[in-house]
This record gives C-alpha cells, structure tokens and sequence, in this order.
C-alpha cells in the first residue's frame, strides 16, 4: 500500500523531495492535483484529544468502546472522495453525452430507454441522461437511423428541422442544406421551416435549398447501414461528399458536369467497385494521386 502512504503524506506535505518526485511521477498525479485543489477550500477544525476523550468518558456506556483517534489527513481524503463521486455523478447525467461517428466509421449505441442508434459516417449526437424518460430529445449533426423504444414525445433536432415520434423506425439526414426523413415503422412528424408534414411506413420527404420532395421507399431499413449508399436523383457533388464521409478520403473533381443526377447504390466497403461505378455513370477517369486522396478528370 506505498501508494496510499504517499498519497497521505502528500495531503499533509510530509514527503520528502525523493519521494515527492516519486508521487508526481505517478499517472494518477494530475488527477489527485486536480481534486486536491478543488477540495483546498475545505476546512477541518483540529481535533481536540482531551476534549474528545472527555466527552466520551461522560456518557456511560454498558460495553467499553475504543474509539481511534485519526489524523487530519483522513477527513481531507474522504472529503476528497466525496466531491470526486459528486463530479463523477455530474458528468454522468448532467452534462451532455457525446456519440461521434468519424469518417469511414459507423457506431450503435443505446440511449437510457433502451431506444437505439446507429450513427453514419461523419456524424454527432448529443443528449442528457439526466430525466430522459420524460424528455427525450437529442441533437444531431449528420445522419442516423432510429429504433426508438415507445414512451413519451421522442425528438430529433437538426439545424434545418426537427422530427417528433412516440415510438418508431425512421432515419434522419441533416447535410449542408439538405433535410431528409425517411419513416420505416409507425408515424414520424417533421417540422422544416414554417412547414408540418406526417409521414407513414414508407414514406419519405427531402428538402433541399427550401424544395419539398417526397419520396416513396421500399426497404425496411436504411441501405447504408449494410455498407450499401443509395442515391436518388442526386449530384454528383453530393454522391462524392457520401464516399469521402464512407471511405474517409478526399476526391477532387475537374469536370464541367455537375448538372447530371445519379440514382442507384454504391458500395460502402469497396472503393475501387464504387469508383468505376462513378466514373462510367459520369464519363470520369479516376486517379488514385496518394493513400486518401483520389482526382476525378474528364476522358
């Protein structure tokens, strides 16, 4: 128990410089520096042996008891440990959790309802766990897909609009200025702008630049959560923001055509086979210039 032993005379500045450059040494160091200075502020009144010793011989007591006389430093550490399970608990359900999806990557997580989420490519969730079954609202950035546990209002906000349901499938995309929701299971309300739309199983709706478009869907689920990315009338500037956000690389374009739109699937997990797929749709000649960056030409 060295560790605790230096841990005590470090409260009580007891160590000597050998052993104080031994504590500091220490991965835990900052942590206890930290806690120690929030903790400075504490005060304990010094302990009055005979006081103490007095007080408990004046009050009888059928079965003797010993009772051990501790040094200041414990009460400092326990009050130590007292505000590190109050901040531990803060962090916890008071300050907002992060979900993150980098480039190239996807992540599933459970909300505390057991409600669950599977984050895209380039996308971030943020919610609190603190009172959640009574409000359940979450904010996003990107595109998720949504298995919501029935309950009380669930909401989805984005920067263009927000989607309320009770419990149901839907998938919600909020990329640049353009807003898609598509509902897979139940009913999904979307608010975009001064606008309110309901959508059923199978329905979908996009607005892009203030443009409604609705869209009938046939799958169960979105495809690219098996690594398939579907396109629907979509610009090419668009299908190659998707696979840089899949793929995690950077593709530049040197063509004049970025009027044509592409309906169809890439692969998510193959970049060569999507590539090809996207240079004989567009007449392109790609060119593979380092490890993540790939030049698009025209033939």
């Amino acid at each position: 128990m060295k560790k605790n032993r230096l841990l005590a005379k470090w409260l009580n500045d007891d160590l000597s410089p050998d052993e104080l450059a031994e504590f500091e040494a220490d991965p835990d160091f900052e942590k206890y520096q930290k806690i120690k200075n929030y903790t400075n502020h504490l005060q304990v009144d010094d302990l009055d042996e005979n006081a103490m010793l007095s007080n408990i011989l004046a009050h009888k007591k059928t079965t003797p008891k010993v009772i051990p006389l501790y040094r200041k430093w414990i009460f400092k550490a326990v009050a130590i440990f007292v505000v590190a399970l109050a901040t531990t608990f803060v962090l916890k359900f008071f300050v907002p959790q992060i979900q993150t999806a980098s480039f190239g990557k996807k992540t599933t997580f459970l909300l505390p309802d057991d409600s669950e989420v599977v984050l895209n490519s380039g996308s971030e969730i943020n919610y609190k766990k603190w009172n959640w079954d009574n409000e359940r609202h979450l904010e996003l950035t990107g595109e998720a897909y949504f298995k919501v546990a029935k309950g009380k209002k669930f909401e989805v906000q984005t920067n263009l609009g927000k989607v309320t349901v009770l419990g149901t499938q839907f998938n919600v995309k909020a990329r640049k200025n353009r807003f898609d929701v598509v509902c897979y299971e139940g009913r999904v309300k979307v608010n975009y702008a001064n606008l309110q739309i309901v959508l059923t199983h199978g329905q979908s709706v996009r607005f892009e630049n203030g443009k409604e478009i609705q869209i009938n869907v046939n799958s169960d689920k979105p495809e690219w959560v098996d690594n398939q990315i579907c396109f629907y009338k979509e610009n090419i500037r668009n299908v190659l923001d998707e696979v840089e956000r899949q793929y995690n690389i950077k593709i530049e374009l040197n063509t004049k055509d970025t009027i044509s739109l592409f309906t169809g699937k890439l692969p998510a997990k193959d970049l060569n086979t999507a590539l090809q797929i996207i240079s004989t749709t567009y007449n392109l000649e790609s060119k593979k210039v380092s490890e993540n960056k790939i030049i698009f030409d025209e033939k």
